[in-house]
């Protein structure tokens, strides 16, 4: 099997890393990739938000598989485009896209499919912002309706930083924002795959996005991730599957635009139970590089099999017991307007620490075959241990020996888990549903 992986973050050399040790798998082809992927892929120059353009590389290659990492090219319809031309694509279409590309939207769907999630208003004036967040209270959730790579949305106690954000995101063209209650208690990522009418739900994972230790600052993509969550309770996988994935699914086949890929649900475990916070339409960076990190499932077969309606055909999926930890390198200025072209130094050394690597997001060749910053969170650091805490040790000893120009990481990634610090607010609202999907999940 040959298998094309749309766009050039650290997600997406995970996947390519998983996919190349896929015994099915005889290549892999990143567009348009990055130095890292390059070691263990074909890279191809490509606009990743041209259907015709992707469509075209995918023939052109007689490949067998396409998958689309980021949400750019799934809402500007490059799966539409790969699947018209008769070639198999793992990720949705533009209209079931529209999960992650409209929060308007998503909320509609939940409710249509009776999913667990707070309370929001669809925002078009001012003065409709004002009234929602006198309605709902501090903290605010103020969400742009629209993509904003993962830093659309301010959470905050200062009104004035609400009405703020909303004001900038009103102003884009057809601009629109979504006021939320919020939501209290630890956040959970599960990525669920998808073929139309069956769902498999991975692992989960939880990310940090504050730039900052302690989760403070603005917002970022992510700043680190870690598996397994020690803390989350028993039966919340299979509780999740048939209570948001599987339904929502349903609901998108019923309405004539079947979910192809991943379902990535955001969650919240509140006192009052979980909480849907958000879906996005693709896998998402940086829980990817942990729960790929623990997969021992072969990743190639496991996304054809999505992408051509055969998931439940397919056996047992089989996880490492081991932890992962990963850590987010960003460049001087992230998440503001990132410094760019400072040569990396210390790739290599990473190699000295047992399981750890390094994942290229934001990276590019520079002279005389240095690897240069090319973006704001530049390279995601992974480790693997035998529990949180060995992981952490592994993955903060290999950030150590990576360094360019002002560069910074959050030393805190999993620190509250590795330490006890989390608890479920309300486990006796979560009956387990062993029925579904609980072999998906086992550990093996």
């Amino acid at each position: 099997m040959k298998v094309l992986v749309i766009g050039s973050g650290a997600r997406e050399h995970a996947l390519v890393t998983a996919l190349s040790a896929d015994p099915q798998v005889d290549a892999v082809i990143a567009a348009p990739g990055n130095p890292g992927m390059a070691t263990t892929a074909r890279c191809e120059p490509v606009d990743p938000l041209d259907p015709a353009a992707v469509t075209d590389l995918a023939r052109q290659h007689s490949v067998d598989l396409v998958v689309v990492g980021p949400e750019g090219p799934l809402v500007a319809g490059v799966a539409d485009a790969v699947r018209e031309a008769g070639i198999p694509c793992y990720g949705p279409s533009a209209q079931a896209a529209r999960l992650e590309g409209s929060k308007a939207f998503a909320k509609e769907v939940m409710a249509a499919a009776e999913c667990p999630t707070g309370m929001g208003r669809l925002c078009t004036t001012m003065a409709e912002v004002a009234d929602a967040l006198d309605a709902f209270g501090a903290p605010h959730v103020v969400k742009d309706d629209g993509l904003a790579a993962g830093k659309g949305v301010v959470v905050t106690d200062d009104r004035a930083e609400a009405l703020a954000h909303a004001e900038q995101c009103l102003a884009k063209d057809g601009g629109a924002v979504v006021i939320e209650e919020f939501l209290d208690g630890p956040e959970v990522s599960l990525f669920v795959l998808c073929d139309g009418t069956d769902v498999v739900p991975l692992v989960p994972a939880q990310d940090f996005k504050r730039v900052g230790d302690g989760d403070t600052g603005p917002n970022t993509g992510g700043m680190g991730a870690y598996s397994p969550l020690p803390w989350a309770p028993e039966g919340l996988v299979d509780d999740l599957v048939a209570r948001v994935a599987q339904p929502v699914v349903t609901e998108m086949a019923r309405r004539g635009t079947p979910f192809i890929g991943t379902l990535y649900i955001g969650l919240a475990l509140t006192s009052r139970g979980p909480k849907v916070i958000e879906f996005n339409a693709r896998f998402g960076d940086p829980e990817t590089q942990v729960v790929l990190a623990r997969l021992r499932s072969p990743l190639g077969q496991l996304l054809y099999a999505a992408a051509t309606g055969s998931l439940a055909d397919q056996p047992e999926l089989r996880w490492s017991e081991q932890a992962a930890v990963t850590v987010v390198m960003a460049a001087e200025n992230y998440p503001g307007t990132p410094r760019s072209g400072d040569v990396i130094d210390g790739l290599a050394d990473v190699g000295e620490v047992p399981t750890a690597y390094v994942l290229h997001a934001g990276t590019a060749d520079g002279p005389d075959g240095t690897v240069v910053s090319a973006g704001g969170r530049v390279l995601s650091v992974v480790a693997l241990g035998a529990d949180l805490e060995q992981a952490r040790e592994r993955v903060y000893a290999a950030v150590e020996r990576v360094s360019f120009a002002d560069c910074h990481a959050r030393s805190d990634i999993a620190l509250k888990a590795v330490r006890g610090e989390i608890a479920d607010p309300n486990p006796s609202a979560r009956p387990p549903h062993p029925e579904a999907g609980a072999a998906a999940t086992m550990e093996a």
